[in-house]
């Protein structure tokens, strides 16, 4: 017998993206996609089981470089989504080279060996990560990673427990779903890892006791709940976190890290940073943990690290927690992948020998300025924020409320000018483009982005006017 969930979670529950169940996304196949496209769509239903955040899919695709995407059809749309894999660009010509390149050499090394890539790129993470971080281990995947890193906190530390914040995203597996805080993720599954306490997220532009990001009129409350949480579970192995909430783009408040770092050192408890999804220059630094002067005891990549063409993530640890080898942290069959490493490796020489690093900091906050400017304009714009190449809008109602359905169709609108990107909780547009991005593709992309809210907010100006202001509009 199938059990089904009572319940499931709605649009504005599911932070970590787009649900895809829109009644948009009906109108989108109708008139935006060919018959052989819509074909292709039905078979993709067909044969893959359905889940939430990937089905039904959005479109098809036959092509992606740079910064854009191609589909079926041939119109192409500049991705400002991208997974965050993409930040030297999909199809990255070095990247390319080099994976073309190591396949003709070695395309795999069996477990009990070791190679000249991996090697290579273990040494160079080593030298990147902050501190005394210099233990490397590398996995198929962000999701797996953090497992290892769950694994070697209890090693080292002899306790189990986890302290997490309610609505980070850490993957999807039950042990990274158990230390995550979505309800897309954690609702109907049954019972999670034990041990997993969970605090409240630093969220400025929400807290309840300091709004606007007035965050000094609190000291801090959300400090406060971590070091709360650590005093009354005393066996705390690891506070596991993003430095940056990537989806949201929740910065934390100045000296927040800190006092969560004299924490965990006081009480024993392991510092996990999992920078998955923001890492290798997306916030204007090869890691975001540099913009808040704070070292973890182990640090998690991803993501990007493949090179947006390989799955590759690894775990920067100190020297001092080398002490489980009586034991698999991992043991993945693909754990020093050559031709993954090889991607890697191009990955980090693009971003240094491009100035991509500057580059992300320097339009990022060009580009923020004009975010920020659209809130005195324009009424749905409740906060603007971002670091580097990590940018969103939060978009409101006038009493407060999370805009998600003008949210959902200026989504629809964008796409429907060549522009993708993700909404998370329903309510927020999170840009993420490549590092590579151009000025014009920037202008052009927040230009779309800029009448698509004119036109919304056109629209729910006029309650009693009809109800669609351009022919198959959503």
């Amino acid at each position: 017998m199938l059990n089904h969930p009572t319940h499931a979670p709605n649009q504005a529950q599911a932070a970590e993206g787009d649900v895809n169940l829109s009644p948009r996304r009906k109108w989108w196949s109708e008139h935006h996609l060919s018959e052989a496209a819509r074909g292709i769509l039905e078979e993709d239903a067909r044969f893959f089981l359905h889940q939430s955040l990937s089905t039904p899919c959005l479109n098809v695709l036959q092509g992606a470089r740079g910064t854009i995407l191609t589909d079926l059809q041939g119109r192409s749309y500049l991705d400002f989504h991208g997974n965050s894999v993409h930040q030297v660009g999909y199809a990255n010509p070095q990247v390319v080279a080099a994976i073309k390149k190591q396949l003709d050499v070695l395309s795999f090394c069996p477990r009990r060996y070791t190679n000249v890539p991996a090697l290579t790129l273990a040494s160079r993470l080593a030298g990147l990560a902050p501190g005394d971080l210099n233990r490397v281990l590398f996995a198929p995947g962000g999701t797996s990673a953090v497992g290892m890193a769950l694994k070697l906190a209890r090693v080292v530390t002899g306790r189990y427990k986890t302290i997490s914040m309610w609505d980070a995203f850490h993957g999807a597996s039950l042990d990274a779903v158990s230390v995550g805080g979505e309800a897309q993720f954690r609702v109907g599954i049954g019972p999670l890892m034990p041990g997993t306490e969970h605090v409240p997220p630093a969220e400025p532009f929400r807290c309840r006791w300091a709004p606007e990001g007035g965050c000094g009129r609190c000291g801090l409350k959300c400090a406060d709940f971590v070091e709360y949480a650590l005093e009354k579970e005393c066996d705390v192995a690891a506070v596991i976190a993003e430095p940056v909430r990537c989806t949201t783009v929740d910065l934390p408040p100045a000296g927040y890290w800190e006092r969560v770092r004299r924490a965990c050192d006081r009480h024993g408890t392991l510092l996990i940073f999992d920078e998955t999804a923001v890492c290798l220059g997306r916030t204007g630094r090869m890691l975001a943990c540099e913009h808040f002067d704070v070292s973890p005891d182990i640090l998690i990549l991803g993501k990007g690290l493949g090179g947006g063409v390989l799955p590759l993530a690894a775990i920067i640890a100190r020297d001092a927690f080398n002490v489980a080898g009586h034991m698999a942290l991992g043991h993945y069959t693909h754990e020093k992948n050559p031709v993954a490493c090889a991607a890697a490796l191009a990955v980090l020489d693009c971003i240094e020998e491009n100035g991509l690093l500057g580059r992300s900091r320097t339009l990022g906050d060009v580009t923020l300025g004009r975010l920020k400017a659209m809130r005195g304009v324009h009424p749905l714009v409740g906060d603007a924020r971002g670091l580097g190449m990590l940018l969103a809008l939060e978009l409101t109602l006038p009493a407060g409320e999370p805009a998600v359905n003008e949210a959902d169709e200026i989504l629809y609108r964008c796409l429907a000018e060549g522009l993708s990107f993700k909404v998370s909780s329903g309510n927020i547009l999170t840009l993420t483009p490549p590092l590579t991005v151009s000025e014009d593709e920037m202008d052009r992309a927040i230009t779309t982005i800029e009448s698509a809210l004119t036109q919304v907010e056109a629209r729910t100006a006029r309650p009693d006017g009809p109800a669609q202001t351009l022919k198959g509009s959503p």
